[in-house]
C-alpha cells in the first residue's frame, strides 16, 4: 500500500519540482494548487489534475507545504486540526519550525528537509548541454533533515521522502531544527549570499572605475574557482604571501571584528523573524 503524501503549493516552482520527483515513486501524490497559473503548469508539463485541500488531506499520511515562509504558519494553523494523529507535517526550510509557527499537536510529526544544492566543483552541473545549478534535476546534491517532533521510524520515512524530491542524492545529514537554521538562514544567507553580493558589488565598482565589464567577470569568476579551490581544500594548494597579506589586512576593512555574531541563537531568530 502506497504512502499518501498530500503536496499543498504543488503548482509553484518548488513544488513542480517536487512532483516531478515524485512521479514514479512509492508515493501516492494529491496536488494541491489554489492558483490557476499553477494549476495549468501542473497539466502542462506533468498531465497532473489537483484535488481540493480538503480531498488531499483526508487520511494522508504525509503532508508537504512547499509554499512560502510567510504562509506557512496561517496554511498549517488551518490545516493542522485536520489531520490525523500520526500524520507527519514536512516543512522545506527551518524558518517556520524554529519560529513556532507550528500549531502544537504532539500526536504528529513535524520534519524538515532542506536541499545542499549541487557543490560548485561537481562535473555533472552541465549535461548534454543542460545545466543543473539547483539540483533535482541531473546533478547530485546532499540533503539536510530535521525531526522536530515524532519517532525513529518518522525520521526514516521523512529522510525516504527527501531524498525522493530532492534525487540524485550523493549525502543525507540528520541535524536538529536550531543546527539547520544555523545553516540557512545563517550560513547560506546571511554569509555566503550577502558576501557573494559584495562582491559583485566591488565587481561593478571595479568597472566603474574603467576596467572592462566582461573583463572585470572573468577576472573575478576565474579567482573565485581557483581561490574556492584552494580554501576548501578541493585541491592541495596555499595562497600567496601577497594574498595571505591582502587577507590580514582586507579582512578588517571588510568584517567588523564581532562578525561571527550573526550565528547566536538571537540573531538568529531576528534573521528569521524577518523572514517569516
Amino acid at each position: 500500500m502506497k504512502t499518501v503524501i498530500a503536496l499543498l503549493g504543488a503548482g509553484g516552482k518548488m513544488g513542480v519540482r517536487l512532483a516531478k520527483n515524485l512521479r514514479g515513486s512509492r508515493f501516492e501524490v494529491r496536488h494541491v494548487e489554489v492558483g490557476e497559473v499553477g494549476r495549468q503548469r501542473l497539466r502542462d508539463e506533468l498531465g497532473v489534475e489537483c484535488v481540493d485541500q480538503a480531498r488531499a488531506l483526508e487520511n494522508a499520511q504525509v503532508v508537504i507545504l512547499a509554499i512560502p515562509d510567510t504562509a506557512i504558519g496561517k496554511v498549517a494553523t488551518q490545516i493542522v486540526p485536520q489531520l490525523a494523529p500520526g500524520t507527519m507535517v514536512m516543512t522545506l526550510d527551518a524558518a517556520a519550525p524554529f519560529a513556532g509557527h507550528l500549531p502544537e499537536r504532539e500526536d504528529l510529526a513535524y520534519f524538515v528537509a532542506h536541499p545542499c544544492h549541487p557543490p560548485i566543483f561537481s562535473d555533472a552541473l552541465r549535461k548534454d548541454g543542460q545545466v543543473d545549478f539547483f539540483g533535482g534535476g541531473h546533478a547530485p546534491q546532499s540533503v539536510v533533515s530535521a525531526l522536530m517532533q515524532g519517532t525513529a521510524a518518522d525520521f526514516d520515512l521523512g529522510e525516504e521522502i527527501a531524498k525522493t524530491i530532492y534525487a540524485p542524492i550523493l549525502r543525507t545529514y540528520r541535524v536538529t531544527v536550531e543546527q539547520m537554521a544555523l545553516l540557512e538562514p545563517g550560513l547560506s544567507e546571511t554569509v555566503c549570499a550577502t558576501l557573494l553580493d559584495v562582491m559583485r558589488e566591488a565587481m561593478d565598482e571595479v568597472v566603474a572605475r574603467g576596467v572592462p565589464a566582461d573583463c572585470a567577470r572573468d577576472f573575478l569568476l576565474g579567482h573565485m574557482t581557483i581561490l574556492s579551490a584552494v580554501i576548501f581544500k578541493e585541491i592541495p594548494g596555499a595562497f600567496s604571501d601577497a594574498c595571505n597579506k591582502a587577507i590580514t589586512f582586507g579582512k578588517p576593512r571588510l568584517m567588523r571584528e564581532d562578525w561571527l555574531k550573526v550565528f547566536d541563537r538571537e540573531e538568529i531568530a531576528q534573521s528569521i523573524q524577518r523572514i517569516t
